[in-house]
């Protein structure tokens, strides 16, 4: 048994690291991105460096690519892990009285999420492969912007940008401070770090549902 609580332990600790990591991912990538409303050429220049500096390349990126894969499959095992001990404990566990919706929904906001991820990757990560490694064409520096508001032309892609983006503000209002409090976050500033994580799971969706948004109504005129 003991060895079974550990083992648990362990989990929620690489799943709360994994999470933590991927809420440093979140500020870099929704920063960047800002920079396509405010500033298309800083937008151009921090992409490109981006793409083509070999440490964020072949050091960063397999890093965060390995961080989203551990993250969701600690996900999968921890709620495997709690239905079981709903199963056994069945008569104690009653729902809501013991878990807002959002923390016993993580499991359904986080697939979507994943699938999310999976559309974002095919449009830009895979894109960016091809255009370096298949295609094999030269370097262009302010491409970037043209090839961000094309992508969100489309009614059907921006909508599910939105949608994604509120369930990532579900999934994060349960899961940063969860992710904290893992770690063994809790001392006489806890109240003021779970403001901190439910203002940031507001705000930087948002954010990225702003920037949605914004190039779907500024298309780029040909």
């Amino acid at each position: 048994m003991s060895g079974l609580i550990k083992s648990s332990i362990a989990r929620k600790v690489v799943m709360a690291l994994s999470g933590l990591f991927l809420v440093i991912f979140l500020v870099l990538h929704v920063t960047i991105n800002l920079a396509s409303v405010i500033s298309p050429d800083f937008f151009n220049e921090a992409s490109h460096f981006m793409g083509y500096n070999p440490i964020v390349q072949f050091s960063m990126q397999p890093i965060l690519i390995a961080g989203v894969i551990i993250h969701f499959i600690m996900g999968f095992v921890l709620e495997i892990q709690n239905k079981r001990a709903r199963g056994i404990n069945y008569v104690k566990f009653k729902g809501s009285a013991n878990a807002s919706w959002v923390s016993r929904n993580m499991i359904y906001s986080g697939l979507v999420i994943l699938a999310f991820l999976g559309l974002h990757f095919y449009d830009f990560w895979i894109h960016e492969m091809n255009y370096k490694y298949v295609a094999a064409l030269p370097e262009d520096s302010t491409r970037y912007y043209a090839e961000t508001v094309e992508k969100f032309e489309p009614m059907w892609r921006t909508v599910l940008y939105v949608v994604s983006f509120v369930l990532l503000a579900l999934h994060l209002w349960h899961g940063f401070a969860s992710s904290l409090q893992s770690m063994g976050v809790n001392n006489k500033y806890t109240p003021g770090i779970k403001k901190f994580t439910k203002l940031f799971a507001v705000v930087v969706p948002l954010a990225f549902v702003f920037i949605a948004i914004y190039h779907h109504l500024n298309p780029i005129t040909h």
